[in-house]
Order: structure tokens, then C-alpha cells, then sequence
């Protein structure tokens, strides 16, 4: 659905902080759903933990807000710009049920829950396999800078 490439020209997040590796589904104004593969190489995991690595749930969460953004900018027709950004600005009952550990594969769904006076809101799950990794109502919103 879309690729690292296309991934790239729609998120201004660049290595090591691009926490979105695949878009495979994504049904406009709706839902998308994306995947970050989490391997042992990310830089994190040199010290969240040493002996047992565990992905930091800042970082899930900074992920789910990523996808967040994609959905986003595909409902407004719009790419991020030198003019434009779209920033995280809140979150509402997050919960971690399991850790995210190197190896794992996280699919994040997301979906609107509503857009109100240029806040959104969505509502996230991160995700391994069957088991809810986190939950979390996510805020973003479009700002001008520059």
C-alpha cells in the first residue's frame, strides 16, 4: 500500500527516529494500519535494557503518532513542508500490555475518532501478533512554522 519511499515523502522523520517501515492498509478518512520492524540494531537498545532489550513505550507511542500523521496527511491531501508540521501535541489513556522486544514486528492501527477545530484526534493500537503491545488516544495538529 505504501512503501518506505513513499513513507519518506510524506514524513519528515529521518533515521534513527522514523518509527514507520510499511503502510499496508489505509482506507482514506478512516484507518491505516502500518508496520515497524524492530530489530536488534536500533540504537535504543543499547541501553533500554542491556541483557534484555525492550523497545521504550515513548517510542510506541511516537510511533502510533507517526502513522497518525500519515492517515492524516492523506485525509488533507497534504505532505509535510518547510511551511508546515504536523506535531503530537497529546495523549489520553495510554497502556502497555507487553513488552516490544528485537525480533518483533509492530502493526499499528489507527483510527479517527474525530477533527475539531484543527485538533485530531485517533484512537491507537500497537500490536504483536495477537497481543496488544499498547493502546492510546492520540492529538496531532497542523501547524505553520517558518
Amino acid at each position: 500500500m505504501m512503501d518506505i519511499h513513499a513513507i519518506l515523502k510524506q514524513l519528515p522523520h529521518r533515521y534513527p527516529f522514523l518509527l514507520v517501515d510499511k503502510v499496508i492498509e489505509l482506507e482514506s478518512n478512516k484507518h491505516i494500519k502500518a508496520i515497524k520492524n524492530v530489530t536488534f540494531n536500533e540504537p535504543y537498545f543499547m541501553g533500554h535494557f542491556p541483557g534484555r532489550p525492550v523497545m521504550p513505550g515513548v517510542l510506541i507511542l511516537e510511533a502510533l503518532a507517526q502513522a497518525a500523521g500519515l492517515l492524516a496527511f492523506d485525509a488533507m491531501g497534504k505532505v509535510p513542508d518547510e511551511n508546515n508540521i504536523y506535531y503530537f501535541v497529546g495523549i489520553d489513556g495510554a497502556r502497555f500490555k507487553r513488552p516490544v522486544e528485537p525480533g518483533d514486528q509492530l502493526v499499528m492501527t489507527i483510527t479517527i475518532d474525530r477533527v475539531r477545530g484543527g485538533i485530531w484526534k485517533f484512537k491507537g493500537v500497537a500490536s504483536v501478533g495477537e497481543e496488544v503491545a499498547c493502546e492510546a488516544e492520540l492529538m496531532c495538529t497542523m501547524r505553520q512554522v517558518g
